[in-house]
């Protein structure tokens, strides 16, 4: 293995899919740890350093939405949901809480692997972008972007994003004005040419808002739905 081998937790209390993720995983050059259960998830987590966690969402005794919850209150480590068909709700909710992607079972492995390498993509910080350093910050009155710090202030307040989150922003941020369709977003953030839910994209604009409103009202306002169409990042006049 090498040592710059991206490091993955797998959390899932079945040890068949504990097993299956680790087989493709490690086929892949990805360096893989286990736990079966939220409690020792969440201490891992914390403890060490790992690029991306693949997370089940119904664990015993702490489940997936938790775990993410605690985890996002210290760190932004990319979080990919397992979730088993029908639970529409608490996807959401997972979302809600910082989770960046989610995939349901019964699962094929080539989708967990394509989803896996593209929050390692985006994660790893240039996945889409090549910006000298004259022109990475990006600035507005009420929102300022530092991409290379990957630092959001609104109102003067420093706003804690998730990857996903301020990759959606800083594309946005971008191309001031522009409208995006859910496609292209789903395509350009999350690098899905397929698989792809829109309403994924839909949950993070709502939590992306939240976040900001929570610190300037009128940043939030910034980004605007453009109904039937999609959204962008509107500059005050």
């Amino acid at each position: 293995m090498s040592e710059n081998a991206k490091k993955i937790l797998v959390v899932d209390d079945e040890e068949r899919i504990r097993r299956l993720l680790r087989m493709y995983l490690e086929k892949e050059g990805y360096e893989v740890e286990e736990a079966e259960d939220g409690e020792t998830a969440l201490r891992m987590a914390l403890d060490q350093n790992y690029d991306l966690i693949v997370l089940d969402l119904m664990l015993p005794g702490m489940d997936g939405t938790e775990v993410c919850s605690r985890l996002r209150q210290k760190k932004a480590t990319p979080v990919l949901m397992l979730t088993a068909k029908g639970e529409e709700v608490n996807r959401v909710h997972g979302f809600e809480v910082g989770a960046d992607d989610y995939v349901v079972k019964p699962f094929s492995p080539r989708e967990v692997m394509y989803r896996i390498k593209a929050i390692l993509r985006r994660s790893a910080g240039s996945a889409y972008w090549t910006r000298d350093a004259a022109s990475s910050v990006i600035k507005f009155p009420h929102l300022t972007i530092e991409h290379e710090a990957r630092r959001v202030t609104a109102g003067g307040q420093e706003v804690y994003l998730t990857p996903k989150e301020y990759e959606l922003l800083h594309y946005l941020a971008s191309s001031p004005d522009k409208v995006f369709s859910r496609e292209e977003l789903l395509k350009d953030v999350w690098h899905y040419d397929f698989f792809g839910d829109l309403r994924t994209v839909d949950t993070h604009v709502k939590r992306l808002r939240e976040k900001l409103s929570r610190a300037s009202p009128e940043a939030a306002a910034m980004i605007t739905t453009v109904w039937g169409v999609g959204y962008k990042l509107e500059v005050p006049k």
